[in-house]
């Protein structure tokens, strides 16, 4: 008998049930992976949905959504969401409770506002959002957004939707200098009107973006498949101005820039004009540059520039890199606003959910508990946070030694090594009083001797002249700068007529003379600031904000004039108290001088 023929029936039943085995297996794994990542978004989103906020105005009128970003009630929003509650308004969390809440800070560009609720007990701690880096999103990701689309939480639980990310790096144009989306990501998530200030999760339950703007179906208010989301990594930029309950800005170059292509087909930004008094062009800046790269990115279009420069607040300083006939050069930037300083206040609203559409409200006072925690003052959101994180900063300050007791005169002794000098000289520095020119009063004096050379100056005498107070040359004004550091110290904000946080900004130490030397982002230290005025003198202070240690501070006596810079370094105890034994002092790009003190006489205060 033949078996061949069986055989090869047998082998095909054999490879037939295998295969069909492998089918039944696969599709066990698929199932398996279909429902372990639905197990997986679900347990992210019920770990985000607690830190979710649904905002309203006081008595429930309106609505919008926020997120809670700290345990002690600090949460973000947009602006055209708590524009038209005022000062207070009130929160409810999906646990079911309505908490009051109070405004903080705003940034009006961006379309972000700050706000803290009141949590019902003292020391309570509230649900947060992890921040996560919105650098790393890319088209395709997959995203979270849980908000109130249409006012649906009357329960306070948010409507959670699920899509792509569509797109990111998008810039939204303005509503006049309002509403500006820069950098912003692009999500095919649905977002309706109330999911305004939301937050947009990634997969693994991070804050990536905040909910503002929908390209929405012009016949109806539907989404229509194209949100956009305001970056968290610019937001982080504004956090610190934000806390300190400032009105921030965000910030301008001072020049016109436009794309230009090559023949290749590349495009190039090229200046166009730029204000002479723009801090860019003191830097060296001009007309038919090429902008190379602006705070690390490449620019090759206007798209490009303008998103990269709205990430970032007023006052800054970025590195900029241009190019020219003479070569390419890397440049620092304080970079201008975009409001006009003085605004008189105008109250707006958002009409029919759009926050394109900005119309008129009558001024709304605070009500309620959180009205305790409001504090009008021109150019702040809420003045009294701005006080709080000075107070807090100034006793941070203070751990590094108390200085009022020796508020007498100060000798400081060592060494200088001035500009394109090889070898050091002697040095001493003198901060005291003395008899005016009548013989009748004291006033403040200042003098630096550099080996046979003396310098010495009346900081507060009137009517001298405008470079008597640059002294020494080449220094932009160390003198009167030694004079408000000392009164800073010594006195702390009871010595200034304007003593306000300014946030937190960017700060660049120069490298030491003798160690190898470091690019601008490898030199960035992250400062709190704060801004002060006393006489003819406008100083911006540097602290580290880990140790309240003062790294540097600017001083100017106009706006738009560069400042002597000064910087501190090797902190050593004296007396009990922490002195910079080594100084930097640098104008308009130049090295003045490195100061190594040795000797600190530090006279008691005088009655």
């Amino acid at each position: 008998m033949n078996l061949l023929p069986l055989r090869k029936h047998l082998m095909r039943i054999l490879i037939a049930l295998s295969l069909l085995a492998g089918f039944v297996a696969g599709s066990a794994r698929a199932q398996n992976d279909v429902l372990k990542s639905q197990a997986d978004r679900v347990a992210v989103i019920e770990k985000a949905k607690p830190s979710v906020v649904a905002i309203f105005a006081k008595g429930g009128r309106g609505g919008g959504t926020g997120v809670l970003i700290s345990d002690d009630g600090y949460a973000l929003t947009n602006f055209h969401v708590v524009q038209p509650t005022g000062p207070t308004m009130e929160c409810g969390l999906p646990n079911g409770v309505l908490y009051d809440a109070v405004l903080v800070g705003l940034d009006k560009v961006g379309d972000v506002a700050l706000i803290k609720l009141l949590p019902k007990k003292e020391g309570d701690q509230f649900p947060t959002a992890t921040m996560g880096d919105s650098d790393t999103v890319h088209e395709g990701d997959w995203s979270i957004a849980m908000g109130n689309p249409f006012l649906l939480a009357t329960d306070f639980t948010p409507t959670v939707t699920f899509g792509l990310v569509s797109g990111v790096h998008r810039y939204q144009y303005p509503a006049g200098v309002l509403l500006e989306y820069t950098d912003c990501i692009q999500i095919d998530t649905s977002i309706n009107p109330g999911n305004s200030g939301g937050p947009l999760f990634n997969m693994k339950g991070e804050l990536i973006g905040i909910n503002g703007r929908g390209s929405f179906d012009k016949r109806s208010r539907i989404n229509s498949g194209v949100g956009y989301a305001i970056s968290i990594n610019q937001i982080k930029n504004f956090m610190g101005h934000l806390k300190a309950g400032i009105d921030t800005d965000h910030a301008s170059l001072g020049a016109l820039v436009t794309t230009q292509t090559e023949g290749t087909g590349l495009g190039k930004m090229m200046v166009t004009s730029i204000l002479e008094d723009s801090d860019v062009a003191r830097r060296g800046l001009d007309f038919d540059d090429e902008l190379v790269s602006f705070g690390g990115r490449m620019v090759t279009s206007v798209n490009h520039y303008k998103n990269v420069l709205g990430l970032y607040p007023r006052g800054w300083r970025v590195p900029l890199e241009y190019r020219n006939e003479k070569g390419r050069k890397e440049i620092l930037a304080r970079l201008m606003g975009v409001q006009r300083k003085v605004v008189e206040e105008e109250k707006t609203k958002v009409q029919d959910g759009d926050p394109k559409k900005l119309v008129a409200i009558k001024n709304l006072v605070p009500q309620g508990p959180a009205a305790k925690l409001y504090e009008a003052k021109s150019g702040f959101a809420n003045y009294y946070f701005n006080k709080i994180e000075k107070a807090r900063l100034l006793a941070s300050m203070k751990k590094n030694g108390d200085f009022a007791p020796v508020g007498g005169a100060w000798t400081m002794q060592g060494n200088v090594r001035l500009k394109k000098l090889n070898t050091d000289s002697k040095t001493t520095l003198t901060i005291d009083e003395k008899k005016s020119d009548d013989g009748k009063n004291s006033e403040p004096y200042i003098k630096l001797s550099i080996e046979a050379f003396d310098y010495d100056l009346y900081p507060l005498k009137a009517g001298q002249d405008a470079g008597a107070l640059k002294k020494p040359e080449f220094s932009g004004g160390l003198l009167p700068a030694m004079y408000v550091w000392h009164r800073l110290m010594t006195q702390g904000e009871a010595g200034f007529s304007e003593f306000l946080h300014g946030g937190v900004e960017p700060f660049y130490p120069p490298v030491p003379q003798g160690e190898k030397d470091k690019s601008f982002a490898e030199r960035r230290v992250d400062c709190e600031v704060i801004n002060s005025r006393h006489g003819p003198f406008l100083t911006k202070w540097f602290f580290g904000q880990k140790d309240g240690k003062l790294l540097g501070f600017e001083l100017r006596t106009q706006d738009n004039e560069d400042p002597c810079e000064v910087y501190f370094g090797d902190y050593r105890p004296v007396e009990g108290r922490m002195m910079p034994h080594r100084m930097q002092a640098t104008y308009a790009d130049g090295h003045y001088g490195t100061f190594q003190f040795a000797n600190f006489t530090l006279a008691a205060t005088t009655k």
